[in-house]
């Protein structure tokens, strides 16, 4: 679908559930939001209250929507028949496990399709139908903040199995004379433990956003970044990487390490086009830049409005 032709689709609303921020959209597309919202994550009762109140002003206004989209930080359960469908799983977030952010939502748009996926998959989704994606059946999206995380999409289809995707906690090779325990609650030195921005600030002890350019702490979070791509690209081998996130958005000279580092990683194993002289364009920032999560959420606000007719 073209950008240009987001302003003739049906008006949907969409919420991304970020693990600091909410944002509410209400839109047709990328170049059509008619308003935007956000919410802080705080508490899961004070944040889907104030979610909820947002939706039911949009619902009773004079435009209403025609669908809703939920793209929602995770794990979340996302298997079919599941007693606990839409219901955050084990997280970090003090509070959050267990809630049921879909049914919650749900009921305040009661009368129209409705779909929920991770915040990562939307992006993802988002950047396949608008942005860096198009015209490609098979890549990944990962974004680099509070957490670590990667959407992938096979087949034109979000990647789905007994659970969805959660590759920002693979372990990976640690990068040699680096014994720092990483800060993942649950892994340590998972890829989330040592590349995203509270392990930042965590290994740093000021917050992420105030290590300096030339820390020698950026050196791991790109070694563990690439690490990630390795895996990702022997082992779901997408057609293009996008990283976005806090991190990137804040240091994009990172993205440049990252690839060199994949690429020695690798060791001319694959010895692909793209993974030469077609890097910069294989590993590459979202089109959509920071506006791809809750862009997402209306991706995924019309694919349930399609499914349902």
């Amino acid at each position: 679908m073209d950008r240009a032709m987001s302003a003739d689709a049906p008006l949907v609303a969409g919420v991304e559930l970020g693990g600091t921020k909410c944002v509410c959209t209400l839109g047709t597309g990328p170049d059509d939001v008619r308003a935007e919202v956000r919410i802080p994550t705080t508490t899961p009762a004070a944040t889907l209250a104030a979610i909820g109140a947002v939706l039911d002003g949009w619902r009773d206004g004079a435009e209403g929507f025609a669908a809703l989209g939920v793209a929602s930080f995770g794990p979340v359960d996302l298997r079919a028949g599941s007693p606990t469908y839409g219901c955050i799983t084990a997280t970090p977030k003090p509070g959050w496990s267990g809630t049921a952010v879909y049914g919650r939502l749900c009921a305040h748009a009661p009368d129209v399709p409705a779909a929920i996926v991770t915040d990562v998959t939307g992006a993802a989704l988002a950047e396949g139908r608008y942005g860096a994606a198009r015209g490609l059946t098979d890549f990944a999206y990962i974004t680099v903040g509070t957490g670590v995380g990667v959407g992938v999409i096979c087949g034109g289809q979000p990647l789905q199995g007994i659970h969805h995707p959660e590759l920002g906690h693979v372990r990976v090779v640690r990068m040699a004379g680096d014994s720092w325990p990483g800060n993942c609650p649950f892994h340590g030195d998972c890829v989330e433990g040592l590349a995203s921005g509270p392990a930042i600030g965590a290994r740093a002890g000021v917050p992420g956003d105030a290590v300096p350019a030339d820390s020698p702490i950026w050196t791991g979070v790109a070694h563990a970044l690439a690490q990630l791509l390795h895996q990702l690209v022997l082992g779901v081998a997408p057609q293009r990487i996008l990283m976005g996130g806090g991190v990137l958005q804040s240091r994009p000279e990172l993205l440049a390490e990252v690839r060199r580092m994949l690429v020695t990683s690798l060791a001319g194993y694959l010895p692909l086009e793209e993974l030469g002289t077609g890097l910069d364009r294989y590993v590459t920032a979202p089109g959509l830049g920071a506006a791809a999560g809750p862009v997402g959420a209306l991706t995924v606000a019309h694919r349930a409005l399609a499914a349902a007719r």
